[in-house]
């Protein structure tokens, strides 16, 4: 393990456990959110990196202990949803708190049913395909601080609290990229440097946009939601990553997605 970064052993061990066949086992049949999650940290235990134990309001969801880096774990289905994510209180970006922020998105299948029950639920199924990327390819922001807020005296009687509870919508890497879909990726900053086990697959860049959100309002009485712009003073610069994957997996290139990955609002459903 090399003294400045986990993620290429820990991606290495991703690569090993697929083709070695680990399969991730759901919890319960309810389970939407752990199964992934279990599956990814026994990759940690297997390189015996020790972290902070995760939780449903923790982030990073594995903060380790000997790295100033953490990792946040989206499991999606697949096919289903995969041109953005919902990212619950905390906007995506590489740095967090004083550590480097790595997000590891792995897709499963969709459709269970030809996977047989292990009993109380329990079902066992592949990973389809994993991308682990920097967080900054996701947001290059560093200096927003989520924090929620609350306005009170709404209502007839002027007794009710609304709360300013904020949910995200992010692109996924899949969404981003070209040739990712099935395969196993790695994709960080090009200031990161390489590992001589590790080949390179693609160059992107990522280029700022030319206007920043700073604000928003909410009409009560109209329902509507109105952004406040300004211009974003380093609008145009680029961010360069690099994709890798291990010398011995396939050497497919991959590319931005040709078309801009906007959030698809019918996707937005309302949280309880």
């Amino acid at each position: 393990m090399t003294k400045e970064t986990t993620v290429f052993d820990v991606f290495e061990q991703c690569v090993l456990a697929v083709q070695g066949g680990d399969l991730i086992e759901s919890v319960s049949a309810k389970d939407k959110e752990f199964h992934f999650q279990n599956w990814f940290q026994k990759r940690l235990q297997s390189l015996a990196i020790h972290f902070e134990g995760s939780g449903r309001n923790t982030y990073p969801d594995f903060c380790l202990v000997e790295y100033a880096e953490g990792y946040e774990i989206k499991g999606l289905a697949w096919p289903g949803r995969e041109k953005d994510y919902d990212s619950n209180s905390q906007v995506p970006t590489g740095h967090h708190n004083g550590r480097q922020i790595f997000y590891v998105f792995g897709r499963y299948p969709a459709d269970l049913s030809d996977y047989p029950d292990k009993g109380n639920g329990h079902k066992q199924y592949p990973v389809v395909d994993i991308v682990v990327c920097h967080g900054d390819f996701l947001n290059a922001d560093h200096n927003y601080v989520h924090k929620n807020k609350s306005v009170k005296g709404f209502g007839t009687y002027g007794d009710i609290m609304i709360r300013d509870r904020k949910m995200y919508v992010a692109p996924t890497p899949f969404a981003l990229t070209e040739g990712t879909t099935g395969l196993m990726t790695l994709i960080l900053p090009e200031s990161i440097g390489s590992d001589s086990r590790f080949q390179e697959v693609g160059r992107l860049t990522r280029m700022e946009a030319e206007t920043l959100v700073i604000g928003y309002t909410f009409d009560l009485r109209t329902n509507e939601l109105c952004a406040e712009r300004v211009p974003n003073p380093k609008a145009g610069t680029q961010h360069r990553f690099i994709a890798y994957r291990l010398t011995g997996q396939t050497n497919k290139q991959v590319s931005m997605s040709g078309s801009p990955v906007l959030p698809d609002e019918n996707n937005q459903a309302d949280e309880d």
